[in-house]
């Protein structure tokens, strides 16, 4: 499945099939906003939870003291179905680029058991050095290869 769409065409959701990992994310009370769903910026936090906790978990990534830390440069959300506390939700998570210090991470939004995205997204991860903030010359052996995983 293709990350980009044809020129002109809508959005759509995608099936769980395009996902490679998941998360369990579970709804708070606050996430909800006036009109009774999830506020539109709860979903890049997710979005953000999602990836840096399974690279946290593969031991991909070492926020407190690693060499190197991953700077968000790039975010796009759409979305297709509201979720709303106190209902589960899941993260599908997977890789559309590997480049020499950036990673293009696709995150799909799902109700628990749904089998199309509420909402469906990308970001862009440089890594830079933590000291410099640098983009390093390679990803480090240990991330390449869990994100290499993902794809």
């Amino acid at each position: 499945m293709s990350s980009t769409p044809p020129a002109g065409s809508r959005p759509q959701p995608w099936p769980r099939s395009h996902y490679r990992a998941w998360r369990p994310i579970g709804t708070r009370w606050m996430d909800n906003d006036l009109y009774g769903h999830v506020n539109n910026v709860v979903y890049y936090s997710w979005f953000d939870t999602a990836v840096n906790g399974y690279l946290i978990e593969a031991g991909a990534l070492d926020i407190h003291a690693g060499e190197v830390i991953g700077l968000v440069v790039e975010t796009q959300c759409h979305y297709f179905a509201s979720l709303a506390f106190p209902q589960p939700v899941e993260a599908g998570l997977r890789v559309a680029h590997i480049g020499r210090s950036s990673v293009r991470y696709e995150v799909g939004i799902f109700a628990a058991g749904a089998a199309e995205t509420a909402a469906r997204g990308h970001f862009v991860h440089v890594y830079v050095d933590r000291a410099s903030r640098r983009p390093v010359a390679a990803l480090p052996t240990a991330l390449a290869r869990t994100l290499g995983a993902l794809q």
